[in-house]
């Protein structure tokens, strides 16, 4: 049961940029004139590095393939992390970026916090708890509600 062999954690993608309207027929007709890698360089300019990825992780847009329709073309650069989909059918275009898929922490390895102040016992009740002769009464306190 444990012993299957260890699979290799495949990279997850996460949205750059998801343009749509005016901003993405810019990008369709610089598609149409040069190429599509030359839209994908364009594009990188909305990738922050780990703020990309923190507000990608935080709102969902995290995928463990490629997300395409059917109209979409999908680009992807040998030797760049990045892919580029587009639809000139819905007119968008969106940049995605690979994200490796980080291994679970081990946490049965992690080292053992240790205390630096020695434990003390716990004391029996009686020995804590007010006794009689501290009661209101005996010490001649009024205690009004």
């Amino acid at each position: 049961m444990f012993d299957e062999e260890l699979r290799t954690a495949e990279p997850r993608w996460i949205s750059v940029v998801f343009l749509q309207g005016d901003e993405a027929h810019a990008v369709l007709g610089m598609i149409d004139l040069r190429d599509a890698i030359a839209a994908i360089e364009h594009l990188q300019q909305w990738d922050y590095g780990d703020e990309t990825v923190e507000a990608a992780l935080s709102n969902g847009y995290v995928y463990d393939r490629i997300p395409a329709g059917r109209t979409d073309r999908v680009i992807e650069d040998d030797g760049s992390p990045y892919a580029l989909t587009y639809s000139k059918q819905f007119g968008y275009v969106s940049l995605l970026r690979r994200y490796p898929d980080e291994p679970e922490p081990d946490f049965a390895r992690a080292p053992r916090v240790t205390s630096t102040q020695p434990a003390q016992s716990r004391q029996p009740a009686a020995t804590w708890a007010s006794t009689q002769t501290r009661s209101s009464a005996k010490s001649a306190q009024a205690v009004s509600l």
